[in-house]
């Protein structure tokens, strides 16, 4: 797979998504186009219902667009057949949910390792790679915990560290805050966004924390299966407990 140079990592192009319901037509998407550059922290807000997580699946290869076109690195996903699109989503794209989604009966280590030994690396390096990371995110103690031997704050971490096994160029984060006490929740957003920094790779999140508009650079507002607004964090006034664009 080759892709073009492009100061943009991520690019939708009036993306649709309509779903069957019966007799009634659901349009969850409703001609979406947006350009996400390289190393940006995005995030997309919207209340449930509102198209946010649709284009979430969109941009993460888990859902084809009705009509309109998505594009990685340049390179049109919906013309990709099933081994390329696991390529892409193995090395290009790292995925953190809100439910963690850890396999129980592994340990930190080895969770982190799995997308390392899917994409060919050897198991020694797989194991120092998986080692090296986990210290980034303050775990170099839990190598060999299983997740029910972790608080959620860490298993969030753990899922940090696995969605960066493969130094993707895009985190794609589904409300990683969602089951996350105040203070964790602070300290997942600003490790996030720490090793959106060091290591200039796209985070894109799908959330309802308004925590999260802070540390990013764009805020993409979705209602009704549209994009209402984008607007840069310099643009909204951040005070406690409330979110108002500057006027």
């Amino acid at each position: 797979m080759t892709s073009a140079i492009s100061e943009y990592t991520v690019r939708t192009i009036d993306v649709t998504r309509e779903y069957q319901m019966g007799s009634e037509t659901v349009h969850a998407l409703r001609g979406v186009s947006i350009s996400i550059a390289r190393g940006e922290y995005i995030s997309i807000m919207g209340p449930s219902g509102s198209g946010k997580s649709t284009l979430f699946n969109m941009i993460g290869g888990l859902d084809k667009p009705t009509s309109g076109k998505v594009y990685i690195d340049e390179v049109d996903i919906a013309q990709l057949d099933s081994y390329e699109l696991a390529w892409m989503r193995c090395r290009k794209i790292g995925y953190i949910f809100q439910t963690f989604n850890l396999i129980p009966v592994m340990t930190a280590l080895e969770n982190v390792m799995l997308p390392m030994i899917f994409a060919g690396l050897a198991t020694s390096d797989a194991q120092d790679k998986a080692a090296g990371i986990l210290k980034r995110v303050e775990l170099g103690h839990r190598l060999m915990n299983k997740p029910n031997e972790m608080s959620g704050g860490q298993q969030q971490r753990v899922a940090i560290a696995r969605a960066f096994a493969n130094d993707p160029s895009i985190i794609l984060a589904d409300e990683p805050t969602g089951n996350l006490d105040l203070q964790t929740g602070k300290l997942i957003i600003e490790l996030l966004r720490g090793l959106n920094q060091e290591r200039g790779v796209t985070v894109i999140s799908a959330t309802h924390d308004h925590k999260m508009l802070a540390v990013s650079d764009r805020i993409l507002w979705i209602s009704d299966g549209q994009v209402e607004r984008i607007q840069n964090r310099d643009e909204l006034k951040i005070e406690a407990g409330t979110i108002e664009a500057v006027k």
